[in-house]
């Protein structure tokens, strides 16, 4: 067993050693979780079959120790009275018993332990705990599920079942709590009270929800409710000091509310216990319309767009590789010009890049548009990491069959870069091009003048390449999704859905050179499945010739 676990933790190092935690962040790098507790397992079924065994031989000694002292206590001098039974007794005393004892002090733990502590080192952290509560609760909010539905697993396109234990939800309800977030606080409290009602046993007890409960209601603005709670709390448990004070507290707050009543002659709205609480307004402008577009709400594609959109063979204007094996086109959009290409990647390729992949994947950031510093951000959900074309053949070949799909050069490009969503794994609403003027001087009119005016702050995060904004997008979708996962325009009123092989591609700046705001995209969390994607951001230095300038700032 020994030389089983030691094994096992050397492979196990090289899987876990390079990642940086932040677990929830990439399906990918969870999936290795799932092979350390299936080690974990076995190494305790193993333990426990070593504890049984030992046990066995203990209930043995035992049962044969019971049977005998039965006969000698009926008739100790009777018993003693034969030598044998004399020797025996002393014998058993001096030797045997004490190697019973030896037997039980056997620490048949120690491999499993040993397994288990080496392996804690690499385990979630509180911060995953609290990014996988918070995943749940993205999820729960832009698709529009009850806490019900998510507790009994009753997601799309899941193959596997899974539930939530009434101490899973009150789980929830804490992280929630410590976090701030007193609404989905109410939620999944609620949802605990519901499950524990209809019978199920738990944990976790009725006066530690009415706790989290009571406070969190109170800080969403229901007094009445709070107060109820409260006495409800105290029913169940009246020597709780918390819920005392609290009581007297709200009792306060509630006469005072009556004399502001009585003094105004106004009428106080009275709080039910069916209340309905509105989910805060956040930092997001566009967050009804991305949601809803996220969720196939929504979207504009009319009648009369869908008569522009066409589907045709691609040759890549003429380039030689494209006019034996063309690609199929399929118009996604039509302005700004957005388009789907079939049959991109191959399996093979695709599943070799996530090799390559995922050993460099790290927590996914975003630039600070004022410092200009990289940084992880909560609306960016995800592990990327970045392959040169010297990592692999396969790597090289992508990026020229890319480069013939586009007619642009990857000579100024960025390296190919491969993304794993992780649970709800998300990009909000952002845009691909730096939003910065590259010449100050220009500053007069139209476009120009709203970017100089609106995102003079941020930095030119482009700047240190030399080779100008990034011009053009190509996103490769290296996975099917069962549910969620859309790349979504929000300006546009437009969402195109993952599809395993595929790639889409749009321009993100006008010929001008100024950028394009109906380009502002996101990637909607997962719901179920695992998204992988990838994506070669096209810079404008070298393709001054392969896509010429317009004659106006619009075209």
């Amino acid at each position: 067993m020994k030389l089983r676990v030691s094994m096992l933790l050397v492979a196990w190092f090289g899987v876990l050693g390079c990642v940086q935690a932040e677990f929830f962040t990439s399906i990918g790098h969870m999936t290795d979780l799932i092979y350390a507790e299936k080690d974990l397992v076995q190494s305790l079924k193993e333990y426990i079959l070593v504890e049984e065994a030992k046990l066995s031989k203990i209930k043995s000694w035992a049962d044969k120790m019971e049977a005998l002292t039965s006969r000698s206590a009926a008739d100790p001098e009777g018993y003693l009275s034969h030598p044998v039974n004399a020797y025996k007794l002393v014998k058993r005393l001096n030797t045997e018993w004490p190697e019973l004892e030896g037997l039980v002090l056997q620490d048949s733990a120690a491999g499993f332990i040993a397994n288990l502590s080496v392996q804690r080192q690499f385990f979630p952290t509180d911060e995953d705990e609290m990014g996988a509560a918070k995943a749940l609760m993205r999820l729960q909010d832009t698709y529009k599920l009850d806490s019900d539905t998510i507790s009994k697993g009753e997601l799309p396109g899941t193959k596997y079942q899974a539930v939530m234990s009434a101490d899973d939800c009150f789980g929830m309800g804490r992280s929630a709590y410590n976090d701030g977030d007193y609404y989905h606080t109410v939620l999944w409290m609620e949802q605990v009270l519901k499950q524990v009602d209809a019978g199920e046993e738990a944990v976790s007890t009725k006066a530690q929800v009415l706790d989290y409960l009571s406070y969190a209601v109170f800080q969403l603005g229901d007094l009445h409710r709070a107060l109820e709670l409260t006495r409800r709390l105290l029913s169940l448990d009246p020597s709780h000091e918390r819920a005392g004070g609290n009581l007297r507290y709200f009792e306060q707050l509630l006469e005072e509310e009556r004399e502001k009543i009585l003094s105004n002659q106004t009428r106080a709205e009275q709080a039910t216990q069916d209340s309905v609480y509105e989910r805060p307004v956040d930092y997001l402008p566009e967050r009804d319309v991305y949601e809803s577009l996220c969720r196939g709400e929504g979207v504009k594609l009319t009648p009369q767009r869908q008569k522009r959109l066409f589907c045709r063979y691609h040759h890549g204007n003429g380039t030689p590789q494209l006019l034996i094996a063309p690609f199929k086109e399929e118009d996604e959009w039509d302005s700004p010009h957005i388009v789907r290409y079939y049959d991109v990647m191959s399996d093979e390729e695709i599943q070799r890049i996530k090799e390559l992949a995922k050993p460099k994947l790290a927590r996914a950031t975003v630039r600070d548009p004022k410092t200009g510093v990289l940084t992880v951000a909560s609306y960016r959900v995800s592990k990327s990491s970045w392959l040169e074309e010297g990592d692999d053949p396969v790597v090289a070949r992508v990026n020229r069959r890319m480069q013939h799909i586009t007619g642009l050069t990857v000579k100024t490009a960025e390296l190919l870069q491969v993304a794993n969503y992780g649970m709800g794994g998300q990009y909000e609403p952002h845009f691909d091009f730096s939003r910065r003027p590259f010449d100050s001087g220009l500053k007069t009119e139209g476009n120009r003048l709203a970017t100089f005016l609106n995102y003079n702050h941020e930095q030119d995060v482009f700047k240190h390449l030399g080779t100008g904004n990034r011009v053009a997008t190509f996103l490769n979708y290296m996975s099917d999704v069962e549910a969620g996962g859309a790349t979504v325009f929000p300006d546009l009123g437009a969402a195109i859905w993952p599809k395993k092989g595929t790639a889409v591609f749009w321009y993100n700046l006008l010929r001008s050179g100024e950028g394009d705001y109906r380009t502002r995209h996101a990637a909607c969390p997962v719901l179920v499945g695992c998204k992988w994607v990838s994506n070669k951001w096209f810079h404008e230095r070298g393709q001054e010739f392969l896509r010429p300038c317009g004659s106006t700032e619009v075209d």
